[in-house]
Order: C-alpha cells, then structure tokens, then sequence
C-alpha cells in the first residue's frame, strides 16, 4: 500500500506524489541470464481479465545444504482506467549462483511509486544486486552487507539523474545462503514461507511490513516530524486528533499516511523506502530490517511479492494457493489472477502485480550433474493444501561436506510430520544510532 498504489487513489491523487503523469510503456531490458527479467501484459488495459503471461521457471542448486531451488516469476502491469498507458513500475531480479557461489542465491521484487517510480524500481533493483554482488562480506556477514547494499544504493539514486523527490521504490529481497535464509526489507512489499506445523500447512511471515500501522514505525517518524494522518483527515472530514486507525488488515482503504508538518505531500503510506528524498526528512529511511531464517525440512517454499498481492490476500491464503501446485509457474499465475479479480471486485482498477515462488526441495545424491539452467513449466497436478507433504531427503552429516550431484524431488502427499516446528528466526533491526538526513538528525 504505497503512496502510488493505496485504495484510496482517486483521492490521494490530488494531494500527494500519487498524482502520476502517466508515460509511454517500455521495453525492458532482459537482462544476462536470468538475473532480471520482467513479464509483461501486453493486451489493452481496457481488458479486465489477466491472461497467462507464460515464460519458463528455473532451478538453483545449494550444495552445502543439500537442497534445491526451483522458482517462477511473474510480473503483471495494473489496470488504470485513467492512465491506460501507465508503465509497469514493480521490477524484480533473479540472480543465481550469486557471486559465483553456488550456496548463494538471490531473490527481489521492487515496488517503484510516484512519477518516476519505474526508473527507481529499475535503479534500485540493478544498483542493489551489483553492490550486494561486489560486496566481499556477503556470505561471512549478509546483514552487514545488506544494510551497506541499501543505504549506498539510496545514496547512488539520489545522485542519479532519476528525479526521486517525491519518487521510490519498496525492496523485499531474499538471499538463500546456505542452509538459511537472509530476508531484507524496505515498505510494504512482503515474503512469506510455507511451513509444515503440526498436521497443517502454516504461512510464516519472513518480513513485517513496514507501516504507520506499526506502533514502533509510527512512533518513530513522529519523533521525525511527521504529521500521520489519513486522507480523510487531511481534508477536514475527520477529527486529526484521532490517532487510531485499527490494523492494517481489517482497514477501510484509507491509511494513515506522512505528511511534512505544513504541506500536503508527500503522503506516503509506507515508513522506509529507497529514495523519496523529500520523505527522509520526515523520518522515511532507506535501512533495511533483515530476518534470518533457518532452512528446515518443514520449509516447502516462499514466496516474494509486491503488496499488490497482499492487498486483498492474506499471507495464508497465499500460502494456499502456492501449495495446491507442483509447478511453481502455474502457482504464480493462480495467484496474479486471484489478485488481479479480488482488485476489481473492489476498485476500478488494479495495483501492478509481482510474485516470486521459490519452492524448496533436497538434493538426491546420484550420478546424474544438478543443473542450473532454465527448463519449461509441465503440467501441474493440483494438491489439497491439508496433503501436501514434501519427502525431502536427509543428508547425512558426511554428505553435506562434499559436493553435492542430485536432482530435485518433486512434492508428493503424504501424512503430516507432526514433530514440524516454525524455524527459529532473528530480526535485525535497525542500528540504534543517530543518522543524519538532509541534515536532520534522528535515532532509529
């Protein structure tokens, strides 16, 4: 729910930086490999149904644990009645084997917003990937690394001839390293795992969106100088005084949002994002929260998407629908079109749409070479998300010291582990020092 992208758009329209002057689509670049690659609907906007966006879904290998990655992307342009040439401004990178290490593997879906909101998610999204890539301490120390990635890529757009003043993107990324996961985030996009608990199939959320729904998110950019108010107190049609807005799961469609004390922009409904210049001097910062998860047998896969699937679907409810598929493909396209129909039941238009699968298997020791290369989607066989059971295959202690050949076990049902419990999970926030932006200190 981005300061573009909110329920409340024909309102918000006229206040802040969600007043979008709609351009010309363009043509991504494809980019090497599959470190970046975007999928396009390329019908008329008119049209209220998505089609299949086709494509072909991959497969990574991590030695050292013993796993393997098979993953589909999807990217979907929203539906604007009033800007029918409206540019897609989500992005997202794919990019294994990262660094050349074989235990690293890289996963981002960027939500650019406002005017220029496009040529920031393109930015950030190549800036971030290279300077991660570059970055000697990544798989000693990736929280470090990440905190370093994002603020000198927030640094390197505000340098750019991309005007972000009142443009920017959201960044939610994932970092398989190893038997863990190093999951970084920025806004309001969101990563979410499902994992086997009990005798069911349980969504784990792996970010937190970052909100004035947050009681800590609210209190510090108060503490920065933002006025946080809804659109309808903005306008006079409710108390500003009232600084209770329920939760952001059970809202009305109109967020609390940042204001500069005198001024009815920027508006932003997210508490951090990159670049956004005028927003940093109202306590929107670019420092990721980063949360490391250890990969358990219990871990089937996990998804990385833009809010624009979160919307009007629950974490939960994503993690249904992923686990009703063999073909992570077919699961990213179930879920764009369950977002793309639930936004028009709701609004006259639709959010652009960005979903990651990644599903997580192990590695069967055998003679036959693991591969990292692209293979086409098949036929999925749909499974009750109450069955689905992954048999990963254990490897002993001895194996998971040497290189690994195998290939990937596919999801198969079965009778829940009753023994599964969520994976342990630490939250790095942000440092607790003063930062200095547009000369304006504050603690975060």
């Amino acid at each position: 729910m981005g300061c573009v992208q909110s329920k409340c758009y024909g309102r918000c329209a006229r206040l802040c930086c969600c007043h979008y002057q709609p351009s010309s689509l363009s043509t991504d670049d494809a980019g090497e490999g599959a470190d970046s690659f975007r999928i396009h609907e390329t019908d008329s906007p008119q049209r209220r149904a998505l089609s299949s966006a086709g494509g072909s879904l991959g497969s990574a290998t991590v030695p050292s644990a013993g796993l393997c990655l098979r993953y589909a992307s999807l990217t979907q342009r929203g539906y604007y009645p009033d800007s029918p040439d409206r540019a897609n401004q989500d992005s997202f990178c794919v990019r294994t084997n990262f660094q050349a290490n074989p235990d690293l593997h890289f996963f981002g879906v960027f939500d650019g917003h406002g005017q220029f909101g496009a040529q920031c998610s393109d930015f950030v999204r190549d800036k971030l990937a290279d300077i991660l890539a570059s970055d000697a301490r990544l798989s000693e120390d990736p929280i470090k690394a990440y905190q370093f990635a994002f603020l000198a890529t927030n640094s390197s757009l505000h340098d750019s001839e991309i005007d972000d003043s009142m443009s920017g993107t959201t960044a939610i990324t994932v970092l398989v390293s190893g038997g863990a996961l190093y999951v970084a985030n920025v806004g309001d996009s969101r990563a979410v795992a499902g994992v086997w608990n009990g005798n069911c199939l349980l969504a784990e959320d792996l970010s937190s969106d970052q909100t004035p729904y947050r009681k800590d998110e609210y209190e510090r950019v108060r503490l920065c100088g933002a006025r946080v108010l809804c659109v309808d107190q903005v306008e006079g049609m409710m108390d500003p005084d009232i600084q209770s807005w329920g939760d952001e799961e059970d809202g009305d469609g109109d967020p609390p949002r940042l204001w500069v004390q005198n001024g009815m922009y920027p508006g932003t409904a997210f508490t951090r994002s990159v670049g956004d210049s005028t927003a940093e001097s109202i306590g929107v910062i670019a420092i990721p929260e980063v949360k490391t998860v250890k990969i358990t047998p219990n871990h089937l896969f996990f998804v990385v998407a833009s809010d624009g699937i979160f919307e009007f679907l629950s974490s939960q409810a994503v993690v249904d629908m992923v686990s009703r598929f063999v073909d992570p493909q077919d699961a990213c396209s179930a879920i764009a079109a369950e977002s793309y129909k639930l936004w028009l039941e709701h609004e006259n238009r639709t959010d652009d749409i960005t979903v990651i699968v990644v599903q997580i298997k192990d590695m069967v020791a055998s003679d036959a070479e693991a591969t990292n290369e692209t293979i086409h989607t098949g036929n999925s066989i749909p499974l009750s998300p109450a069955k689905v059971k992954a048999q990963r295959h254990i490897i002993s202690q001895s194996d998971a010291n040497h290189p690994i050949k195998g290939s990937c076990l596919e999801l198969q049902s079965g009778p829940p582990d009753s023994s599964a419990n969520l994976s342990p999970a630490y939250v790095a926030r942000s440092p607790s020092h003063s930062v200095h932006l547009n000369g304006m200190p504050f603690v975060l």
